[in-house]
Order: C-alpha cells, then sequence, then structure tokens
C-alpha cells in the first residue's frame, strides 16, 4: 500500500516563526533518516526536498533489509509519514542561496522564503548523466541497468551488454559476470588501446567477450531490449545493457559555504568526518552528496549518523552557553 503524506507548504505559522534548530537540505533516504532522529529528538526541524530523486527511475530497491523489493517512490513516502509523526516539516522547495551568521545560517528558499538554521545537513545527492546513445535514458533503470548489486538477481543468466563510457567500464564488465556468464563489453568511444594488457586477460579469463566500434543505439521489441546495434549497423542480441552512468554530484551548496572538497574519479564530495561533518562547522553531508557509492541503505545510515551528531552538538552548545563567563 502506498502512503500518501501532505507537503507542507507556507503557512502564517511558518512564516512567523522561521527558525529551526535544523534545516536538512533534501527529501531522499538520507535527509529523511536525518530528520527523523532530528523530531524524536525533539529538534525543530524543515525539510526542502526538490523532489528530484536519484532512484526514481527504477521500479524497486534491493538489499535493504525488510524493504527489499520496495518502490522508491513507496519507500519515500512512508519515510515522509514517519517524520511529519514527529512534526518535521517537508516543504516542495529549493535551497538558492546560504549565508553563515553569528549563531547558524540563513537559507533561501527558490520560493521566497527566508530561514535561519542553527545546522544543516545537506543530502541534496548526485545526478546520473547517461551515454548519449538511442534508447539507454529511455529504457534507464528497467532493462538499463548500472548496478549488479541493485539489479543482478533479478536480471540473472540473461545475456548482458556492458556499455563502456572509460577504462573504468572493465571493471563494470568484470563484476557483472558474477549474475551471467554471457557478457559482452562493447569498447563504444573507448580505444582498444585504452585496455591494459591486465584489463584484457582478466577479461579474457571471465569470459567476457570485447567488441570495438561505436555504439548507434539500442534494440527493442514487445518493449524488451533485444540486442546493441554498432554504427556500422551489426546488431549483437542482448537482452540486458549495464552502463556506468556519469556522477555529476549536487555540491554546488557545499562550494557556496566553502566546504573543502576531495575529487575523486566520479566527482568532487566533501571532506567529511565519520559523522559526516564537513569542514565547515555546523554543517554535515550525508547520502550521495558525500559519495558515490551511498545506497539507500548506506543513505539511511549516513542520514542516522549525521543527525545524532547534530542533536549531541546541540546539547552541549546550549549547555555550555549556559555556563556564561
Amino acid at each position: 500500500m502506498t502512503l500518501a503524506v501532505e507537503v507542507v507548504t507556507v503557512t502564517e505559522k511558518t512564516q512567523n516563526s522561521e527558525r529551526y534548530d535544523v534545516v536538512v537540505v533534501g527529501g531522499g533516504t538520507a535527509g529523511l533518516s536525518a530528520a527523523l532522529t532530528l523530531g524524536r529528538a525533539r529538534r525543530r526541524t524543515l525539510v526542502v526536498d526538490a523532489g528530484e530523486p536519484r532512484n526514481a527511475p527504477a521500479a524497486h530497491m534491493q538489499g535493504y533489509l525488510s524493504r527489499d523489493g520496495m518502490p522508491p517512490a513507496e519507500f519515500l513516502a512512508a519515510g515522509r509519514a514517519e517524520i511529519a509523526a514527529y512534526g518535521v516539516e517537508l516543504v516542495r522547495d529549493r535551497v538558492v542561496g546560504v549565508a553563515g551568521e553569528r549563531d547558524g545560517f540563513t537559507v533561501e528558499l527558490a520560493g521566497g522564503r527566508t530561514v535561519g538554521a542553527r545546522r544543516l545537513v545537506v543530502a541534496t545527492g548526485l545526478k546520473d548523466e547517461l551515454p548519449a546513445v538511442d534508447g539507454v535514458a529511455e529504457r534507464f533503470g528497467r532493462d538499463v541497468l548500472h548496478c549488479p548489486f541493485c539489479h543482478g538477481w533479478e536480471v540473472r543468466d540473461e545475456r548482458f551488454g556492458v556499455l563502456a563510457s572509460s577504462p573504468l567500464s572493465v571493471h563494470q564488465a568484470l563484476m557483472v559476470t558474477g549474475w551471467s556468464d554471457d557478457v559482452t563489453l562493447f569498447l563504444h568511444t573507448v580505444g582498444e588501446d585504452e585496455l591494459s594488457d591486465q584489463d584484457l586477460r582478466r577479461l579474457a579469463a571471465a569470459g567476457v567477450k570485447v567488441v570495438p566500434g561505436e555504439v548507434a543505439g539500442l534494440v527493442a521489441e514487445d518493449d524488451r531490449i533485444t540486442g546493441v546495434r554498432l554504427a556500422d549497423g551489426t546488431v549483437h542480441e542482448r537482452s540486458v545493457v549495464f552502463v556506468a552512468p556519469r556522477a555529476v554530484p549536487r555540491n554546488g551548496l557545499l562550494r557556496e559555504l566553502g566546504a573543502e572538497l576531495t575529487q575523486t574519479p566520479f566527482g568532487a564530495y566533501p571532506v567529511v568526518d565519520p559523522t559526516g561533518l564537513t569542514s565547515v562547522p555546523g554543517v554535515w553531508a550525508a547520502g550521495n552528496a558525500m559519495g558515490f557509492a551511498e545506497q539507500v541503505v548506506h543513505a539511511a545510515s549516513g542520514g542516522y549518523r549525521a543527525a545524532s551528531a547534530i542533536v549531541g552538538d546541540l546539547i552541549m552548545s546550549d549547555v555550555d552557553a549556559g555556563l556564561g563567563d
């Protein structure tokens, strides 16, 4: 059963009382998990959700104990209902500006509101940019997949294709052999000379066929992939295609705050401590905002860790303030 929850909009109450203990930017798994913990800790919390979850194209999510196979939209709806029970506010809006102030932050929303926060949780996630190949974007999350841990069981033993977008795609091709022994790596824009001798030996040992040449598009019949078509017109029969999207971290807010970022093969992410605290005092990151490999179960854990650290931080800050001079 899909749970519904009303999204809080600007009301007279919120207009007249715009100071929060914590503003959570992002209403995906990490943000909602943080908000749940903060609400239960009796902290006045606002979640600002732009409504762009990364896993929206997927019909189901896997590997989350007790929620295996649950549709992502249903999962988020359940989370929104849970945080509402603890008085957490959620608005469908977007943060367009943030600035530090003497005792916290000022947060500007696209809808015109300006709110204050003692602490921030940045859970803005990332965006997947897919190769510009005919059929890939249209079928992403169905039979064009990126993660064998997320979807491998459902397509086990089918004929896999792996669309290379970089030499790192060799690793993806080797990984998916755990779910099928019929795997073809289409080099696409990756030249054969970009693969090392070790890459080629590993692919051969794993039984992965390597096909050079640019991929022009996917062939589908009856709403299922049946093949991969090369630019020269050759079609290779496949029923599932794995692809590694280019990860684009939504780190604009962290950059605006001056957070230290570190460059990785999957984009720039903030330097954080084990709780998600960034280099900016009072600002935590959680979920894909702090790393490419944060699956749903990791994001939920990250949100919890950040929130529990914030609760302790606020309590100690208030206690110390009460000591005076």
